[in-house]
């Protein structure tokens, strides 16, 4: 999950690399690094910490050099500290490195049996002193060949060479790799995010394969040496991607950026004019998939596990669900006329990359949900559908997670008429009311006062529990773990109907239990449950859509969002319990954007 970054160029690179490492850092930050090569030599700068702190010792004593590599860290192997922090350097090579080397134990071995010391407790020197090993011999390109022959794992690699001031050597498998093009300046980066700034032209690396980059030309190799091309892909312009404006950070930006999120998708996949989805071309006839699966990580997996009721209550089909890190090492069986959609913000997942691979290798048909189109993921994929939320910062996922379900929404009511599962009447019926969607999100963002008067109820909560059945489940998970990721307090999401066995233990006086629910067909058997949760001395937090007042002197607060349609329901509930994690976290002062020990894009396993 960390991020690497390298700049060959005709001019100093240490300013442009630092500027880099500050769009990549949404990828780890718990250390930061830079290596330039100056007259034959190998100067490194380093730090635990951020970006900008790497930033500050640069000034006092700048690093000059028209090569360089850059680095944050999210820590795998050895502690957050600045002998941990990349890049790793010997007396002739640097490497930077995201990823994790699997056999890395036993490669030190023979290392330190063949006299070299380690400083650092990390994988990633390993590659260092086995490169600085083949150099005894062999030119840079070789000795990274044979270097990459004699590691497992994962890896995307930026390399430098003090004898050889000229060049980067970069290589990839697994973890991502881009690299980048512009008059006298040549990039290499985790993705195309970080080289934004600098060239909107772009190539991505393929498993296997190994680039050279002068400051005036990129050389591609397969994993078997031999010389290929590769195509170049021009980025569009995305606006106000790393700027907060007004708001005090990301996450809140991108919360209040929601209606447009929703505006976007239900322009981009329903023509307004005709009243139809525009969503063609799919991989097997809608009327020939036997089943459909799905599969993300995290947030993701919300996503799919609230698809999976859209797609039970609106088709006939089969609809299985799995988490990325189980689907890779079940034994799947697998059926070419069943489809299998991956979901992932980033499309770098690792997991769920990986799980594709598996099906790609099993040749049935898939399709991939994400937001950054040129992704790995999304590449891989016989089939994509962006979901036009534009970049997201802030770690924990919030217009991502609602792009993705209105995309899959969208999908499963494409689905549904096409095998003739839900009738035309019914069909028109659905589509008008998502018109209204974006309006009705823009209606729940004004809660957030009695979202804030909310927030209060937790500064001195321990923990907390989310309830909801049906389609409020996915998103009692989904608020339960914006909760843990932004405030760094225990939650669980239970279906409300568990309470009883088991959960119902956890209860005590004064405990913060939100309550999601809908007017839908559980919303009385919800009610039950609560008053289970009351009579055990639980807070109640109520959210819910349903006009009808509840008079509860035990319900201690409670919000109503807009009510449209119960299929909708998830969507515009998801808001405020967004907006309670976000509140929550400010008043506990806990970095919003960069919660620890977390990463926005997971590329380790």
């Amino acid at each position: 999950m960390c991020g690497i970054v390298g700049i060959a160029s005709n001019k100093p690179v240490s300013l442009n690399i630092i500027n880099s490492l500050k769009r990549l850092e949404y990828r780890g930050y718990d250390s930061a690094g830079l290596a330039t090569i100056i007259n034959q030599n190998i100067n490194e700068t380093k730090c635990s910490g951020r970006v900008n702190r790497l930033e500050e010792i640069l000034l006092k004593k700048p690093l000059d050099g028209n090569l360089g590599i850059g680095h944050v860290r999210w820590a795998t192997h050895g502690i957050p500290n600045e002998i941990n922090a990349h890049p790793h350097s010997s007396e002739i090579v640097s490497v930077v490195h995201n990823g994790i080397i699997e056999n890395s134990d036993e490669l030190k071995k023979d290392l330190e049996n063949k006299g070299f010391d380690f400083k650092s407790q990390t994988d990633t020197e390993v590659i260092t002193l086995l490169i600085t090993d083949e150099l005894k011999k062999n030119k840079p390109f070789e000795s990274v060949f044979n270097t990459l022959q004699k590691l497992k794992g994962s890896f995307a690699l930026g390399i430098i060479f003090k004898e050889y001031e000229n060049i980067i050597i970069g290589a990839r498998r697994g973890s991502p790799l881009a690299v980048g093009y512009a008059e006298g300046e040549k990039y290499l980066g985790s993705d195309s995010y970080a080289l934004k700034s600098m060239t909107n032209k772009i190539s991505y690396l393929n498993d296997g394969d190994i680039c050279i980059l002068t400051k005036d030309n990129i050389e591609f190799f397969d994993e078997n040496k031999k010389k290929i091309n590769k195509k170049i892909i021009e980025l569009s312009d995305d606006e106000n991607t790393s700027d907060k404006g007004d708001y005090k950070n990301f996450m809140s930006k991108e919360i209040f950026e929601q209606p447009n999120t929703v505006r976007n998708c239900i322009n981009e996949y329903i023509d307004n004019i005709k009243k139809d989805v525009n969503i063609y071309n799919f991989p097997i006839k809608p009327k020939d998939i036997k089943k459909i699966t799905l599969i993300g990580c995290g947030t993701a997996f919300h996503s799919c596990l609230v698809t999976k009721y859209w797609l039970e209550e609106l088709t006939s089909l089969d609809v299985e669900i799995d988490i990325a890190s189980e689907f890779r090492y079940r034994k799947i069986k697998f059926n070419n006329k069943n489809l299998y959609i991956f979901v992932s913000q980033s499309g770098e997942t690792a997991d769920t990359a990986a799980a594709l691979e598996i099906c790609k290798k099993n040749n049935v048909k898939t399709c991939s949900i994400v937001n950054v189109v040129e992704s790995s993921i999304a590449r891989n994929s016989d089939w994509v559908l962006p979901i036009h939320a534009g970049p997201e910062i802030g770690v924990a996922s919030t217009k991502a997670f609602l792009g993705q379900m209105i995309v899959l929404f969208i999908l499963t009511l494409k689905i549904a008429q096409s095998r003739e599962d839900i009738n035309q009447s019914e069909y028109n019926r659905i589509i008008k009311k998502l018109f209204s969607l974006p309006e009705a999100v823009s209606e729940s963002l004004k809660i957030e006062n009695r979202i804030q008067v909310m927030a209060k109820e937790f500064s001195d909560a321990k923990g907390s529990m989310f309830l909801g059945r049906g389609l409020s489940f996915p998103i009692a998970l989904e608020g339960a773990l914006k909760l843990k990721e932004l405030s760094y307090l225990h939650a669980e999401g239970y279906p409300a109907g568990e309470m009883k066995h088991g959960p119902l233990a956890l209860i005590e006086e004064g405990l913060p239990v939100i309550v999601i629910a809908p007017k839908d067909k559980y919303f009385e058997k919800t009610i039950s449950n609560m008053q289970e949760v009351i009579a055990r001395g639980g807070k109640i937090l109520f959210f819910t859509d349903n006009k009808k007042e509840l008079i509860n002197e035990n319900i201690r607060l409670g919000v109503r969002v807009p009510f449209l349609d119960t299929l909708l329901s998830p969507i515009l509930l998801t808001v405020p319990l967004q907006l309670l994690a976000y509140h929550v976290a400010l008043m506990k002062k806990c970095d919003i954007d960069k919660p620890r020990n977390l990463a926005k894009s997971v590329t380790v396993e």
